[in-house]
């Protein structure tokens, strides 16, 4: 079983960060290993508070994984401050993992700030560059991209833009763009491929960041080129949300292992 590894923030209602990638990785056929870089308090309405774990401890995490398993794949989801991006930047060059799919979260959904400002240049410049792939959805793609995107035409021209700080690929997630469908739009070697799903009209879209990029992450690490990897991840993340859980009071998660039901 191929060992996968997330490298993220708690969520302490389950259905995003950490938790949410163990899931998908899990339900993907990966084996998840987990290092966390914040701990969040949140559930499906808000995020309340946060706390970065020290730089000392993070990188503690990191090392011991890395010096006992064999970790094909990476995925980075929260690392709020510029010291965590440059901490795991520098541990990612150090041990070298055949994929690296980077999320750049910066925002909750009750627009809780997951990424200090300063933070953001950090991203752009040290670990960006060194992504598989990085997989934005539309708000930060606008702000990676500093153009706005209302179509999937846009979504093209962001992605391009972003490709430029180094990274191999760049993958625009349309789920916020108001289209019938759900378009992802996929840069890479300077060429574009689409991947395509019907519109799922719920509330329940906790996590679907978290998990697709995830799915993906796993997929690369079993082996899969980038395009079969992303359309593996898409049919998953797509029957997770159609699936979603309705719990909580506010956005459900997405259902990880719908197909045990």
């Amino acid at each position: 079983m191929k060992q996968i590894l997330t490298i993220a923030g708690s969520d302490s209602g389950g259905g995003a960060g950490i938790q949410a990638d163990i899931k998908a990785i899990s339900a993907n056929g990966g084996y998840a290993l987990s290092a966390i870089t914040s701990v969040t308090a949140q559930n499906t309405v808000t995020v309340t508070d946060a706390y970065d774990l020290p730089i000392p401890l993070i990188e503690a995490q990191l090392d011991a994984v890395f010096s006992d398993l064999d970790i094909v794949s990476v995925k980075t989801g929260m690392l709020s401050s510029s010291s965590i991006v440059e901490l795991v930047s520098r541990k990612l060059q150090e041990y070298k993992p055949a994929s690296i799919v980077v999320d750049p979260v910066m925002i909750s959904k009750s627009k809780y700030p997951l990424l200090k400002a300063e933070a953001i240049n950090s991203l752009m410049h040290a670990l960006i560059p060194l992504a598989t792939v990085i997989t934005p959805n539309i708000h930060e793609a606008e702000l990676l991209s500093e153009q706005e995107i209302v179509s999937t035409d846009d979504a093209k021209l962001a992605a391009k833009s972003i490709a430029k700080l180094g990274c191999h690929a760049v993958l625009v997630k349309g789920g916020h763009l108001g289209d019938n469908r759900a378009i992802d739009v996929l840069y890479c070697e300077g060429g574009w491929s689409f991947f395509e799903a019907e519109r799922i009209y719920t509330k329940n879209t906790h996590g679907t960041g978290c998990t697709y990029s995830a799915a993906i992450a796993t997929h690369l690490g079993q082996g899969k080129d980038l395009i079969t990897a992303i359309h593996k991840a898409k049919e998953y993340i797509t029957k997770a949300i159609e699936h979603a859980l309705n719990i909580g009071k506010g956005h459900g998660p997405t259902n990880h292992f719908y197909f045990l039901n």
